[in-house]
């Protein structure tokens, strides 16, 4: 199973990413986890301890791993490069563990590069597609809603992309939008997990406003959440209810793909 989870900033997607993780870990799976959003918190959902998260580093700011792998130094946009850099050995390098779970934080693009053809989105298009196609485990990618660090030769390969929205429109209208990105990069199966449901009016919103999506489930707005962040956990470790849906998406995301 290899799941790419992308929506709005604030909505949950990084929870769910979490959680899902560590419900995948628990029930015995081999699992990577990869932070490929900007505003990193992923380690935060798994619930890696502070001195496990010490020891990890976004790749995209080792500047000598990529001139390393790349032949040309970071940042150093019009030079010539490697366009296939040697990227197998960095998840088992790189990647920290903690419950079953590798974690790798890919870390961004600087904005003067953002979706550039420079050498450190190279070495992170390749390290993905090398995940995606060649590694045997179930893999959680997540995302920003750019989708950048996918790219059209590996896209083939994810299983599923699931939008999480909120009952919103500005959430609704960013998952449009996901959705056109998904259809030009070839992606199949896009779904809906709605989050921060107080009723059933909020799951209305979200499926009368996105009808063209299969919908896996919702999560219920639960306080739960944010006292897991102000305590630096995992929600799957304190709250049964958040592990209790999140299991329940897992089903039916198994059915669809």
């Amino acid at each position: 199973m290899k799941i790419a989870i992308s929506g709005k900033g604030g909505v949950g997607k990084t929870t769910l990413a979490g959680v899902l993780a560590r419900i995948l870990a628990g029930e015995g799976k081999k699992v990577l986890a990869i932070d490929a959003d900007p505003d990193s918190n992923l380690a935060s959902a798994i619930g890696l301890p502070k001195e496990s998260l010490d020891k990890l580093a976004p790749i995209a700011s080792m500047a000598s791993l990529i001139e390393e792998r790349t032949g040309a130094k970071k940042g150093s946009y019009g030079s010539m490069f490697k366009l296939n850099p040697k990227v197998d050995d960095l998840p088992d390098d790189l990647g920290v563990t903690y419950q079953g779970v590798k974690l790798l934080l890919l870390g961004c693009i600087p904005q003067g590069g953002g979706g550039c053809f420079c050498p450190e989105n190279v070495l992170l298009k390749n390290l993905v597609r090398h995940v995606l196609v060649l590694r045997d485990e179930a893999l959680i990618i997540d995302m920003e809603a750019g989708l950048e660090h996918l790219g059209r030769g590996s896209t083939g390969y994810v299983d599923g992309l699931i939008i999480v929205v909120e009952p919103g429109q500005r959430a609704i209208q960013t998952a449009r939008q996901i959705k056109k990105l998904g259809e030009d990069l070839k992606i199949k199966n896009m779904m809906i997990v709605g989050n921060k449901i107080n009723s059933e009016q909020d799951r209305r919103v979200i499926e009368e406003n996105l009808v063209d999506f299969p919908v896996l489930g919702h999560m219920s707005f639960n306080p739960k959440i944010l006292e897991a962040d102000r305590e630096g956990k995992s929600p799957y470790d304190i709250d049964d209810k958040i592990r209790e849906e999140v299991k329940g998406i897992l089903k039916e995301l198994e059915k669809r793909i």
